[in-house]
């Protein structure tokens, strides 16, 4: 029978592994073409607004294959619930049995994609990182800064939200995570002060123009990962010095390089895939002048390495008790 972990044992043996690690090594596999990953599944809902996810693949060659189920329904908040939820289903690559249930109630989504901007920032982002602008006071938010810290020194940031309560919480947050906060309400704001900025909103329209983007400024891209969403400006894509994609095939659908070449603003042929940045450092940051910008659109490769990896240690976990 499957063995089932809940979210309370899932944190707890995170702190035992290094996602951004696990989540950098799946990339480089993805790029090399040892995964295999199925279009996505996606359900949207209008009444209320909301939106499943399924993404699901395996490593060849490996112990197990993996589906994940991840939905995000902002109203939830009306309820008295969390706006998003979802499970890890963990199955033998050999016979197909399903091995275990994590129900990480969508935390496990969070940590991999906070993980994959710390990995975006580690080979992209300017040597001398001056502000860390964030976009989107909500977890994600916050988790960017989490580990962000592993890859950067820099302790300065500046928050765009929706509203100044929601800011005022983040800043808080912030403040226990080491982290000095500035809050505005102006997009501009952030792009004048920041060399990295992390966006990551459900927008369906740009926050940010090719104008406002310095030299120097790497962006990491987060909240696109449907067709309808959108937090940048064609033109930033347009403009950058590289435009580099978690997944060409995938971000051929969705995310700011699908909308910038919907503008016509660049071509498949001018993306990079973060895999193969991370493998050859020709295809790295090469002056502080460089305007960077990472979309990443979630692959699946990176559930799959995040629960493999909680699922070890949860097994090693409950062998010692």
């Amino acid at each position: 029978m499957a063995k089932v972990f809940h979210l309370e044992q899932i944190k707890a043996v995170l702190k035992k592994i290094d996602p951004v690690q696990e989540i950098e090594k799946g990339f480089v596999a993805y790029s090399r073409g040892e995964v295999v990953v199925p279009p996505i599944g996606e359900m949207i809902f209008e009444d209320p607004p909301g939106d499943t996810h399924i993404k699901y693949g395996y490593i060849k060659k490996d112990d197990y294959f993996v589906i994940k189920i991840a939905s995000g329904f902002l109203e939830n908040s009306k309820t008295g619930l969390p706006s998003g939820s979802g499970m890890m289903l963990l199955f033998s690559q050999k016979t197909g049995y399903p091995e275990a249930v994590l129900f990480d109630e969508g935390y496990l989504t969070d940590v991999r994609t906070a993980a994959a901007g710390a990995v975006a920032a580690k080979y992209l982002a300017p040597k001398q990182v001056e502000r860390i602008g964030i976009f989107g006071a909500g977890i994600q938010g916050r988790m960017q800064l989490e580990y962000l810290k592993t890859v950067t020194p820099c302790r300065e940031v500046v928050a765009w939200g929706l509203n100044r309560e929601e800011l005022a919480a983040y800043q808080k947050d912030a403040a226990a995570l080491g982290f000095s906060v500035q809050t505005t309400l102006e997009a501009a704001e952030v792009a004048a002060a920041c060399n990295l900025i992390v966006t990551c909103t459900p927008a369906t329209a740009p926050l940010l123009k090719a104008d406002q983007i310095r030299k120097g400024t790497h962006i990491t891209a987060m909240g696109s990962d449907t067709a309808l969403k959108q937090e940048l400006d064609a033109g930033i894509l347009e403009k950058a010095d590289r435009v580099v994609a978690d997944s060409i095939s995938q971000v051929m659908e969705r995310g700011e390089s699908f909308k910038a070449m919907q503008a016509g603003a660049i071509k498949k042929e001018d993306l990079l895939e973060l895999g193969n940045v991370i493998i050859d450092r020709s295809l790295q940051r090469a002056s502080e002048d460089e305007i960077t910008v990472a979309d990443l659109t979630g692959v699946a490769v990176q559930d799959i390495q995040i629960t493999k990896a909680v699922y070890k240690k949860l097994v090693t976990f409950n062998q010692k008790f």
